[in-house]
């Protein structure tokens, strides 16, 4: 089979993709094999391939190409997430482009609009994670939204429903008013802003007494309903008992006392809002004080922001601020930092909101994935995330699950009535009519009486059932599939979402199946840029995936990806390291153009340095297949790439092949060339989860191969026993070799010329290398000597000298003119170094570090003239 002059990734790409699932290597049937599952942590469906994507997705598939080259049923299946705010964002955003409003439409409607937009997003990002090389099970790809994937997310439900686990609740709540939904605590990101304190002086009721509160919302002051001082504060014993009017308003409200005040803070006076702060309700409960929401759902003022009515809250606050200014309300304001809950979803600046939501108990049902953790059951890697862990776990609070979206899956609970228990939880509407008529009693009940809760689920709800209901674990618990392919093997995602979503999947593993949902999680690192920035589409400083692909090819971007990308530590990541990729692949490539060069004699004796040389490969191969297996055991995945690469490039490339390569013009033996090709397809399986393309390529041209040939499922090599010793005598061989290079370098002495090399034995080193030693260095004679050699130019290594005459290779007299040249400078300039460092006004002047330095050069330089002097002895005849 001809090799191809130059390796042109895309075409070797789209080749060997479309064989693989041709075959389809990537599916995976209950059998009696060992299985090896991972599940995709599911992108969103209306998201495109990027840089994080990229990181998680190789280190995936190089987890899952090994384990079929191990020999496991490996199953990797993939799927996205129906992500319910962020694709019914783009949906509205969609529709107010076409001039229609969300709020025009039907639920019904706006459904048809939502399943629209998927079918035609929705495939995106799995199509290019194809480009990348992913050898998911294409045949499993779930949707979060598929049917069976929905029966199974309310099935669960009204489990947990039944159970007394889920509850309807009226609880302040983190509202997005950008899109419209309460939000659960995980989904808040805090963020430092630079802010105003407001001082505010509120009249006592009856007098012309006034006191003074400090607040960072001054726009809330329309909602307040109490102002509250600490009972030990004495500066505020002659309010106790009296009232305050609100400025703006002028509502007359209680002052209360309670020891939760802190006495240092602001003026030690607080103003109480219920409906705006989750503290405050607390106090307000407490006191029995009244609750007043100022803002609508979309966080402008509503009726009891008086004249500010459908204002938003920001230019509101700017205009109560002028307005309180301008009546001699506003005392003073200050600076202030303070940390401001946005929408991890929109960037939205939450707004806490009373409202009737759902909420699942978290407390119970956390705990077996808090012990599962902490015992090891299942291992975070790297082991820094289980402190932080165990900290969220043991201060978890009740999730609210409900969304006041349509996309999404909607609530089973179905009304039959006006009050706020008026509700029956089901499956269907079928279950729900008859629980309804048990529980009202009322046979005369019909469908058209029940009115399902118009609220979604929030989308963890459906994804912390991923590694279940994708086997059909929920609605079938006890089918073939999910008995073999559950608890899943390995779990890749990135750390952000370890409360989100892994840890709530543990809890679901625990709870629906009584088991873990994996053995192991790697948590892979953040990738940035050079600045240590996230790398992002709103800052323009992320690549674009599918053209680094297009540049590199997919191996270059896989090897480039994970060079420097250690479990849990962030990615400092460089497009250099794409081209270091791509120019590994081209390495490997031309190293096999090489090889189907030589010709092959099956009459020639397989010369001692080749017996030697492939000796010693073997050895090194095992002793890296080992670091190999320790490295993908601890999932130091960059690690076993590293050893790898260096094991190809440096001991194969960069050696082997040389020692064995033939004499210009001359054939290989039989025996040497059959030996190289075992090691090279030694050397593609373990290179093949990093670099898929290039080593399936290569290994289908080294012979012609049926389909259950094909290097994806073939056998990962056999560990065997080596002999470290050929090992560590080679490192003194390739020590000699390089000190003949450095001479021939050095003195300009081309390679083709033979030179003699004469050792002094001194440390008894082997003699093994010797034939290597000769071919290597193109030595014509090697020789053993008892004493120093004189007329020759010298290296040492370990103890051992190395002498290499010099008599008509170079002209000796130029040769010690040279350096003794060398030695007259070097002398000098210890002369000017040892004249500064005895000038004690210097050397008690100078900087510690200038000193040192100075020490250092002068070393430095009596090292050299003693090794220039040695060279000249050497020359002397």
């Amino acid at each position: 089979m001809s090799v191809a002059s130059k390796y042109i990734a895309h075409e070797v790409e789209e080749k060997w993709y479309k064989y693989w699932m041709e075959n389809n290597y990537f599916h995976s049937e209950v059998d009696e094999r060992e299985p090896y599952t991972i599940v995709i942590p599911p992108p969103n469906v209306t998201g495109v391939l990027h840089m994080g994507h990229m990181l998680n997705n190789t280190i995936q598939d190089v987890l899952i190409r090994r384990a079929r080259l191990k020999g496991y049923n490996a199953c990797w299946v993939p799927g996205t997430d129906h992500a319910s705010i962020a694709t019914e964002a783009k949906v509205v955003a969609k529709l107010k482009a076409e001039g229609i409003d969300k709020n025009d439409l039907s639920r019904e409607e706006f459904l048809e609009h939502a399943w629209e937009w998927t079918h035609k997003h929705g495939g995106i990002i799995l199509e290019q994670l194809k480009k990348l090389g992913a050898s998911c099970d294409w045949e499993r790809t779930k949707f979060t939204m598929d049917e069976d994937m929905s029966a199974s997310v309310t099935r669960v439900f009204v489990d947990l429903y039944n159970k007394g686990h889920i509850y309807r609740g009226y609880r302040m709540v983190n509202w997005d008013p950008q899109a419209k939904t309460t939000l659960s605590d995980e989904e808040v990101v805090y963020q430092e802003r630079q802010g105003h304190l407001y001082y505010l002086e509120y009249k006592i009721e009856g007098s012309d007494e006034t006191l003074t509160i400090a607040t960072t919302r001054p726009e809330t002051i329309l909602g307040d309903t109490g102002i509250c001082i600490n009972p030990n504060d004495k500066r505020f014993f002659h309010l106790k008992g009296k009232k305050a009017i609100v400025p703006l308003c002028d509502r007359v409200v209680p002052i209360i006392e309670d020891e939760y005040v802190d006495m240092e803070f602001g003026t030690g006076c607080l103003k109480v809002t219920p409906a705006h702060d989750e503290n405050d309700k607390v106090l307000g409960d407490k006191h029995n004080l009244e609750v007043i929401d100022i803002f609508n759902d979309d966080a402008t003022l509503n009726s009891f922001g008086m004249n500010y009515e459908g204002m938003d809250r920001f230019e509101a606050r700017k205009a109560i601020v002028k307005e309180l200014k301008e009546k001699g309300i506003l005392v003073k304001t200050e600076d202030h930092l303070n940390k401001v809950g946005t929408s991890e979803r929109t960037g939205a600046v939450i707004e806490p909101k009373l409202s009737d939501q759902w909420f699942l108990k978290m407390k119970e049902l956390a705990q077996p994935a808090l012990d599962a953790v902490l015992q090891k059951e299942v291992n975070l890697v790297p082991e820094k995330f289980i402190n932080t862990y165990r900290h969220w776990m043991e201060n978890v609070r009740d999730w609210n699950i409900s969304r006041q979206l349509i996309w999404g899956h909607q609530i089973p609970a179905f009304y039959f009535g006006d009050g706020k228990e008026d509700f029956v939880v089901a499956e269907t509407k079928e279950e729900a009519l008859q629980k309804a008529k048990e529980k009202t009693g009322n046979a005369d009940l019909t469908a058209e009486s029940l009115t399902q809760d118009k609220d979604a689920l929030d989308t963890w709800f459906s994804s912390w059932l991923w590694p279940i209901s994708v086997f059909n674990g929920i609605l079938e618990p006890d089918n073939k599939e999910i008995n073999y392919y559950y608890p899943t093997n390995d779990l890749v995602t990135a750390p952000e979402i370890l409360f989100f979503w892994v840890a709530r999947m543990i809890i679901a593993g625990y709870e629906f199946r009584g088991k873990k949902p994996f053995n192991n999680v790697y948590l892979t690192g953040i990738v940035r840029d050079k600045q240590r920035r996230k790398m992002s589409k709103s800052l323009g400083n992320s690549p674009d995936p599918l053209e680094l692909i297009q540049n590199y090819g997919a191996d270059g971007v896989r090897v480039g990806m994970l060079l420097s990308s250690p479990a849990g530590n962030d990615l400092m990541f460089e497009e250099d390291l794409c081209k270091q990729g791509s120019s590994f692949v081209n390495k490997i490539w031309n190293s096999f153009k090489l090889v189907k060069s030589w010709e092959v004699s099956s009459e020639k004796e397989q010369p001692e340095s080749s017996r030697i040389a492939l000796e010693w490969y073997k050895a090194r191969f095992q002793k890296t297949l080992r670091e190999i297996e320790d490295h993908y055991k601890k999932y130091r995945m960059s690690d076993a790439l590293m050893a790898t690469y260096k094991l190809v490039w440096d001991d194969y490339c960069s050696w082997l092949l040389e020692m064995v390569k033939p004499p210009f013009g001359e054939a290989m033996d039989e025996k040497t060339y059959n030996e190289v090709i075992a090691i090279l397809e030694d050397n593609l399986k373990i290179l093949h989860p990093f670099v898929p393309f290039v080593s399936e390529e290569i290994w289908q041209a080294i012979k012609e191969r049926s389909e259950e040939e094909a290097l994806i499922v073939s056998s990962w090599p056999k560990m065997t026993d080596f002999d470290e010793k050929v090992i560590s005598e080679f490192a003194v061989a390739a020590e000699v070799i390089s000190g003949i290079r450095s001479i021939r370098k050095e003195k300009n002495i081309a390679h083709k010329e033979q030179l003699q090399l004469q050792v002094l034995n001194n440390e008894n080193l082997p003699q093994t290398f010797d034939p290597v030693i000769r071919k290597m260095g193109n030595i014509s004679d090697l020789e053993y000597v008892e004493q120093q050699v004189k007329g020759a130019l010298s290296f040492r290594v370990r103890s051992n000298d190395y002498f290499i005459p010099m008599a008509g290779a170079v002209d000796l007299d130029a040769e010690k003119a040279k350096l003794e040249e060398e030695l007259n400078y070097t002398r000098g300039f210890l002369k000017s170094v040892e004249k500064k460092l005895s000038n004690e006004r210097f050397v008690n002047n100078a900087p510690a570090k200038v000193v040192e330095i100075e020490q250092q050069k002068k070393q430095d330089a009596e090292a050299k003239i003693e090794a220039i002097e040695a060279s000249l002895k050497a020359l002397e005849v």
